[in-house]
This record gives structure tokens, sequence and C-alpha cells, in this order.
């Protein structure tokens, strides 16, 4: 049986997805969150500092992606670090780590959706939010190979978009060089905070480990996947970073609304700003489109070992994919979407993603040379740099988030109590 056709193991999930397609997810994941909805906010805090916070925040995403990309090869199965704290660090971690990535990600769904609606119709920016989650959601539970395909296209298309938005920036004559100076509006603590904020764009190569047991050769494919989108990603935003500075300069940046628009108008190239509109929301699709399979691959993941209810570990035998699980979240985002806010869900979602990535950290430094463990270096920057960019984000987002993981300690320790098994292990 070879591994075109091969089921994946439990349930029969097929491996149908190769190179391109691992990389396209991740950077459908990535493209988009941060330079539609990170970028303002991120110079707020960074001030002329933004380039450095953005190197800083890629430096830990690529300590993260090497130490996931290592684990994947070795775990090939749906869940990322949900397995990889299990079986390296114990059940509780294993737990935990799922327990940060599924709440903060259902949260970072709510945010993309709203900014489809924001894009698309600012008037009724709920309801937009609401129809898209219930469009891809559908668009998920029919496959796949059919999300792949469609994550293709929307990556394309922003590209497109950003690359026309750089051109026109670069070459009008209203750009200046010095606007990428570093002041003494540049503070250590920004710039944590920004890379905190510039980190939750770059966490879309979680995607692809995720999606371990529909990826073709994933012992292979996962580690060559991961860092490609997020080597490809880092460009993309280093040089909308540099374009959007030279005309708008850190602080007209960061009072921009719509930083992207408002370049384009700098440049003189009106006629780009409906471009542009659609670039978001299509980037805000993209990464709501690979958010939903991540979440639901960890939420099948998490009810197989009964962390949640079992009925949701069931695979649709026609379609080979976590049917029910992918309708549970669908039906959670569809309500925070229509209740909540943007600014709120980012902060919320990087906290999460920080601790999950934390624990993909902790657990990679467990793995001996046999198991191809990365550099040693690598896991302890990594968890060094989750915990400070964390912990730097605004005060509320790190009192509700820390709420959030003990709330999630608790509920496993009740279960304990309560069942007086060791979940499956």
């Amino acid at each position: 049986m070879n591994a075109k056709s091969a089921p994946a193991g439990t349930g029969g999930m097929k491996r149908r997805l190769d190179l391109s397609d691992a990389v396209v997810i991740g950077l459908g994941s990535m493209i988009g969150a941060g330079i539609f909805a990170a970028l303002g906010p991120a110079a707020e805090a960074a001030g002329s500092g933004l380039l450095l916070a953005l190197a800083l925040a890629a430096v830990v995403a690529y300590c993260n992606a090497t130490s996931s990309a290592r684990l994947a090869a070795l775990y090939p199965q749906s869940g990322g670090t949900y397995v990889y704290g299990r079986e390296r660090l114990g059940d509780f971690w294993g737990y935990l780590a799922s327990w940060a990535f599924v709440v903060g990600k259902t949260a970072s769904c709510a945010a993309m959706a709203l900014t489809v609606g924001a894009y698309l119709w600012p008037g009724q920016t709920h309801a937009v939010a609401v129809a898209a989650v219930v469009t891809l959601t559908v668009v998920n539970c029919t496959g796949v190979q059919k999300s792949a395909l469609l994550t293709r296209v929307i990556v394309a298309v922003v590209l497109a978009v950003l690359a026309a938005v750089v051109i026109a920036a670069l070459a009008t004559a209203h750009a200046d060089t010095a606007r990428l100076g570093i002041g003494s509006d540049t503070t250590v603590g920004g710039l944590l905070r920004a890379a905190g904020l510039l980190f939750f764009a770059f966490a879309g190569y979680a995607r692809i480990a995720t999606l371990g047991e529909e990826v073709r050769d994933p012992v292979r494919t996962i580690p060559r996947a991961i860092p490609l989108a997020l080597g490809i990603t880092l460009a993309v935003y280093a040089l909308v970073a540099v374009a959007t500075l030279t005309l708008l300069g850190p602080r007209g940046l960061a009072n921009a609304t719509a930083p992207l628009s408002d370049a384009a108008r700098a440049a003189g190239a009106d006629r780009l700003v409906p471009a542009v509109r659609i670039g978001g929301a299509v980037a805000a699709l993209g990464s709501l489109l690979a958010l939903l399979l991540g979440v639901s691959r960890t939420t099948l993941a998490m009810a197989r070992d009964r962390h949640l209810p079992h009925a949701l570990a069931s695979v649709h035998p026609r379609f080979s994919v976590p049917l029910r699980a992918e309708l549970a979240v669908g039906a959670v985002v569809t309500v925070l979407a229509a209740t909540t806010d943007v600014r709120g869900a980012i902060g919320f979602s990087s906290f999460g993603v920080l601790a999950y990535y934390a624990i993909t950290n902790a657990s990679a430094w467990t793995l001996t040379e046999e198991e191809g463990r990365p550099n040693r270096l690598v896991p302890v920057v990594g968890l060094a740099g989750c915990a400070a960019l964390a912990f730097a984000l605004p005060a509320s987002t790190v009192v509700s988030g820390t709420a959030v993981l003990a709330l999630g300690a608790a509920l496993y320790g009740l279960r304990k109590i309560t069942t007086g098994n060791n979940s499956g292990h």
C-alpha cells in the first residue's frame, strides 16, 4: 500500500497532501494575519524599532518551527504539540498544550472572521464574519484536498496584492529611507510587546504539523515544509514593513487603521485601494480556512484520548475528515464571531499560542541525537522567547490568558479525580 493512498492510522485519514500543499497551507495561515491585522498595533508598541521587533519575532518563530519540525518528523500524527508534549513530557503537558492551542486559536479564528467583515462590509462586520465561518466550515467538511486547493488560490491573490503595494511604495518619490532609522521612541518593553503581536502572524506553521496524518511521507515533508513556509512569509513581511515605513513612518503606521491602504494612497496609487481591501478580506479568509483545519485536528486528537467528548473522534467514511470535530469548532467560532471584537481576540490568541510553543520547545529539549534533536540552543531560545513575549503583552491579556490556562489545568485535575485513569495511557 503506497503513501499516496494509505490510511494514516486510526480513523482512516488518508495522506493526500504533498510538499507544495503543506507549504501553501502554512502560507495561508501566516500571510494576511500579520500584514492586515498586526502591523499597526506592532508599530504603535515598537515605534521606529518595528523592523527589530519583526526580526525578534522571526527568531522566536524559527526556533519554534525547528522544534516543531523535528518533533513532527518523529510523531507524524494529528495533534501537533498535544502529541509531542504527551509523549515527551507527560499526559498533563500534552493536554495543556492542546488546551492553549484550541482556546487561543479558536479566538484567532474569530479575529480572522471579523477581519473579513471589517474589510468587506464594515457596517455589517459580525454578519459577514458569521457567514465566512459557516461557508469555510462546509468547505473543510467536504475534504482536505478542496481546502488545500482553495488555500492555494487565496495565497496567490494575496501575494499579488502585496507585491503591487510594495512596488508602488518603493517606486514613488514620496518614499524616504530615513524613516527606517531607529530613534529614542524604541524601548525594550515596546519591542517585546510588538514582537508578541507580530508572532501572532508567524504561527501558521503549526497548521502543517497538525495535518501530520494527511501529509504524504511526513518524515521528509513536514521538516521541509515548515522552514520553507516560514522563510517565504518572513521575506514578504519584511518587504511590506519596509515599504510602509518608508511612506508612512512609524507614527503614521501606528495611527493607520488600514496601513496598506494608507500606504497605497501615500504612494499616489489610489487605484490600488479597492484591491487592497479585497486582498485584506481574502487574506483573512485564507488564515481562517487553515486555522479551522488546525483547531479541528487538535480537537480530534484530544477526543481520541477522551480529553474532549469521544464522539468528536470519528472520521467521516466518505470524506476522510473529522466531521464532528469540524462542526463543533465551526459552531463555537460562529458564536464568538457574532459576539467578540478583533483586538481582544488577537491578544488572547497570542498568549495562548506562545504557551503552546513553550511546551513545544520543552518537548524538543528532550529529544536524543538519534531522534534528530535540534541544536540545544534552539529549544532554549525558543522557550525563553515564548515566555518573554507572552508576558510582555498587555496586562489584561496576560491575566485573562493565565486564568484560562489555570482553568484548563483545574479541569484536567478534576477529570483525573473523577475517572481515576490515565486517559488511555
